[in-house]
């Protein structure tokens, strides 16, 4: 039988399913591994071919784990919450738990195609009530919380509260709002409930607070900064501003530090470390007070370079600045409320990436210098974030490029400060270098010197003190949407209260409509009678995206048996699998996804709930398989108007055209199929072409692979075609898993064949199964084991591609030496097992192993002896040119290499009855026969 890998793949994919091969227990004498991919999000579109390359390299090893001797978790679920399904619903008015399911059903169909090992029976959706659930339920205790400093960890509010019943609020170091009270015990006491929810919020670690958000009005929500484009919403293209709500936030900020010596021991790369630490942005500097000229207000702002304080000449605030409408005189009001206007069309992302373009506008206001009250103008300008630092800046022209060019723009003063200036145009930290010149207190310092000094000074006046400060901010923990999880939160007295925990979930009502209200409240306030206990309001703001992928992996770690349990996860899973040993995912998630993950990790531990301190141990980012386009080049008129006639590739420069991409399922091998083109538009009915050699050949150019480029190649069809072991080798032999690499379907017919020329050696000339007992030779155990020692270091390191190029030379070898030996095939089987594990399963059982499957085999073990060299095959020369090569032991010496060379036959019949009047033998490199 020749190799049906429809039928055969089909089996396999039906009995791992019926027997839950795959699925694990949660305690084993073996080792624990526990392999993660990213999860999905199910979304109409269903998978195309680039989707399965990080679960396939995650597969690979996982059943390769297996192999080893591990007890392997590889789980699968889907985040199933979020705005594509909601969009769609408020455009059809359907359900979005209806597309998610139908969605989610398109993926399993093709996950199950592709032979994927995932333990079914632990599948999450975070959309789900049993599994938000538990998403609500971290809520609480992040509510319920608060950051301890003397212990450098999260505290349950209780110890808070009991804090303040016995000494008030002395000596407490947390991480809170700038507003915390001092009390005394009575004073606290004494306070009504009211003053003490108000006072435990500025320290609770998920709390309410103002904030400047991005507003999408069209699509009625707050958007994440990765969500926004130049100023529109990057779904839907709509207008995107900076507006000012409450909102939920959580404090990750108290982690920042510990979230960057994290970073120290885990294995992930590089580039995404160094993102998190960029976004984390550690500054060590001071805090300024500059009291304003005219009123009691002060404006803070943080430096690291307090040693230039002399060389302000100017303030900036964030126009969203609390102070900017009191610091506005009435004859800068209209040009204040201008910019303003202009700045909320901008992103935050954007408003930091433009360093080129300068703007502001003067408030009409002044500060004072606090060490030596030079009146400095007040300004704002859009490159200043409120929510970032104080949201105002110190700026010194002479040290600072982009003062400078400020400066420069508005004709504000630069003031020398040091004694060995540079060029300030072309240099922007002048100020590390000479000593400083225009203050008695710090003249004759160097930069190192003076800061100390400074800081000490501004303590003493009560003007600023030492700080470290973050780039990040506190997370914003809210979405005025309808498809996410419900926060379980009620309002009394216009204050938040948890719900109790025995009424979790809090799952969503139902509602007419998708949209806001037509009052402007999110779409939960459309439901009716809700409310808690019949009589508190809900919070009609859910979770954004990023809640219920924030502790997923743990919930995997639950059985399906363990899952009735009142629990996040059982503490005896979490003891057994710990963490994560292997994350396979994207890098565009390195300041979402896996920084807020982090974050709730550590929580969960300093409350006990978890044992580890990082939920992944090893990350790897998998590289993006980009589309290869192909073009149609249609021939443009005199007019300039497009017709219907369209030219070859290799000919279009001969005419006037335009090139318009055209769907690569009808193109084989860059030429076009003529007759699915005329049926794929109306227009291109009648089509005409100019052929180039009989042929119309497509262009081509490599792109992102989406629909609009008709450039998305469906991994259904290739499976259709070629089988899922055929889509899982060449996934991975399109190059290195982390690099970026185009998707050329030209090159599949070569592994497809591969896999055909393996299956014939396990069957003779009639396709009959055939397999010999007889022992194997030293060249067998050679290819054997130098394929064995490949696989396991290259699975090892990640270097999936280049194990597919060894099982093709492997395999050729075999079938060059005629090998049907059961004791190479067998092993072989094994090796290949985590690549391509329908067909070896086939090859398993066809063996006559006993019943079960090849997933539990042993790997093999690899013995160097057989790639010791103790022959070489000689090449044989007739006067100098080549004829044949002839094995010979290393060991013979030249007389007898010399003696055996001319008793073979095949030297014979090349002599054809000349005596050879010399015989050169260079030991271990030639033999050459003079006649």
């Amino acid at each position: 039988m020749d190799y049906q890998f429809r039928e055969l793949e089909s089996k396999w994919q039906q009995y791992w399913a019926e027997n839950q091969t795959y699925k694990v227990d949660n305690t084993s004498s073996k080792p624990k591994y526990y392999v993660l991919d990213m999860f999905p999000y199910p979304s109409g579109a269903g998978l195309h071919v680039g989707h399965p390359l990080g679960y396939i390299a995650s597969d690979i090893f996982a059943r390769y784990k297996r192999l080893k001797g591990y007890n392997v978790l590889h789980p699968m679920g889907y985040d199933s919450f979020g705005l594509p399904a909601e969009q769609y619903a408020i455009q059809t008015g359907q359900h979005p738990a209806l597309t998610t399911e139908q969605n989610i059903a398109t993926y399993r169909r093709q996950l199950d195609q592709i032979g994927f090992s995932f333990d079914w029976s632990r599948e999450v959706r975070t959309s789900d009530p049993a599994y938000y659930k538990w998403t609500q339920w971290i809520f609480m205790q992040l509510f319920n919380s608060w950051y301890n400093l003397e212990e450098d960890k999260a505290e349950r509010i209780e110890n808070l509260i009991q804090h303040f019943s016995l000494k008030g609020s002395e000596g407490i170091r947390a991480v809170s709002d700038e507003d915390t009270l001092s009390f005394s015990a009575d004073e606290w006491n004494q306070f009504s409930e009211r003053q003490q929810q108000e006072e435990l919020l500025k320290y609770r670690l998920t709390f309410l607070k103002e904030s400047t958000v991005n507003w999408c009005a069209a699509l009625g929500t707050v958007l994440a900064n990765d969500e926004v484009k130049d100023g529109v919403s990057e779904r839907g293209g709509y207008p995107v501003e900076q507006k000012k709500m409450m909102q939920w936030s959580m404090r990750i900020t108290a982690y920042a530090d510990r979230l960057l010596q994290g970073l120290d021991i885990i294995d992930w790369p590089d580039p995404l470390k160094e993102m998190q630490r960029n976004w984390i942005g550690k500054s060590t500097g001071a805090s300024v007070i500059f009291p304003l000229e005219k009123g009691d207000d002060a404006i803070e702002v943080f430096t690291t370079r307090v040693d230039t304080i002399f060389g302000v000449s100017f303030l900036v605030i964030a126009p969203e600045h609390e102070l900017v409408s009191s610091l506005t005189t009435p004859q800068q009001k209209e040009e204040i409320e201008t910019y303003i206007a202009q700045t909320k069309k901008k992103s935050e992302l954007d408003r930091m990436a433009d360093a080129k373009t300068v703007s502001g506008a003067f408030t009409g206001s002044y500060a004072l210098n606090p060490l030596n009250g030079t009146k400095i103008p007040v300004w704002i300008a859009d490159y200043v974030l409120a929510g970032y630092g104080t949201g105002a800046v110190m700026a010194v022209p002479s040290g600072d490029q982009r003062d400078w060019l400020f400066a420069k723009h508005f004709n504000l003063p630069i003031i020398q400060i040091l004694d060995a200036q540079k060029d300030i145009e072309h240099e922007a930290d002048a100020t590390k270098e000479g000593r400083y010149i225009n203050s008695d207190l710090i003249n004759g310092l160097t930069y190192q010197e003076a800061i100390p000094v400074l800081i000490e000074k501004l303590e003493q006046l009560k003007a600023g003190k030492a700080k470290i400060q973050y780039r990040m901010r506190d997370a914003i923990f809210g979405r005025q949407r309808y498809w996410g999880e419900p926060v379980p939160v009620y309002f009394k007295d216009g204050l938040p209260y948890l719900i109790d925990e025995q009424d979790l979930p809090l799952v969503l009502p139902e509602v007419d409509k998708y949209l806001p209200t037509e009052s402007g409240e999110p779409p939960l306030g459309r439901a009716k009678d809700w409310k808690y206990k019949g009589e508190y309001e809900y919070e009609l703001s859910t979770m954004p995206g990023w809640a219920g992928s924030s502790w997923y992996w743990y919930r995997y770690m639950t059985s399906a048996d363990e899952r009735a349990e009142n629990v996040m996860a059982p503490q005896p899973a979490i003891e057994y699998w710990k963490d994560v040993d292997l994350y396979i995912g994207g890098s565009e998630h390195a300041t979402g996804h896996l920084l807020y993950s982090r974050f709730w990790n550590k929580f969960l531990k300093d409350l006990g709930y978890v044992i580890e301190d990082e939920p992944f141990k090893k990350l790897i980012n998998q590289g993006m398989i980009q589309g290869r386009s192909n073009f149609v080049y249609r021939v443009i008129d005199e007019q300039g108007k497009g017709t219907n006639v369209f030219v070859s590739n290799g000919l279009k420069d001969q005419y006037k055209v335009s090139a318009v991409h055209v769907d690569v399922n009808i193109v084989e091998n860059d030429v076009l199929d003529l007759e699915r083109f005329r049926k794929s538009r109306e227009e291109y009915a009648d089509a005409e072409f100019i052929f180039e050699n009989g042929k119309y050949v497509c262009g081509v150019e490599v792109e992102k692979m989406s629909k609009s480029k008709f450039n998305v190649v469906n991994p259904d069809d290739i499976i259709e075609r070629y089988g899922a072991d055929t889509l899982r080798l060449y996934e991975m032999f399109l190059g290195p898993l982390e690099q970026s690499k185009p998707w050329n379907t030209n090159g599949i017919e070569g592994v497809f064949k591969f896999l055909r020329k393996l299956w014939r050696l396990f069957h003779d000339e009639q396709l009959n199964f055939k397999v010999s007992e007889e022992e194997p030779t030293k060249a067998e155990l050679k290819s054997l084991h130098k394929i064995i020692l490949k696989v396991q270091e290259d699975i090892e390191r990640f270097s999936f591609n280049t194990s597919v190029s060894s099982f093709m030379i492997c395999v050729n070898e075999l079938t060059e030496l005629k090998c049907n030996k059961r004791k190479i095939l067998q092993d072989l089987v094994v090796v290949l097992a985590p690549y391509a594990p329908h067909i070896t399963e086939e090859l398993w059982t066809l063996l006559g192993n006993p019943a079960g499957t090849v997933s539990f085999a042993s790997y093999p073990k690899f013995n160097p002896d057989y790639l010791v060299e103790d022959e070489f095959a000689y090449p044989i020369s007739l006067n100098g040119k080549m004829k044949m090569n002839l094995n010979m032991s290393l060991t013979l010496e030249a007389l007898e290499i010399e003696r055996f060379v001319l008793e073979n036959e095949d030297v014979k019949r090349y002599l054809d009855g000349k005596t050879p009047k010399k015989v050169i033998v260079v030991k271990g490199k030639i033999v050459n026969l003079v006649v």
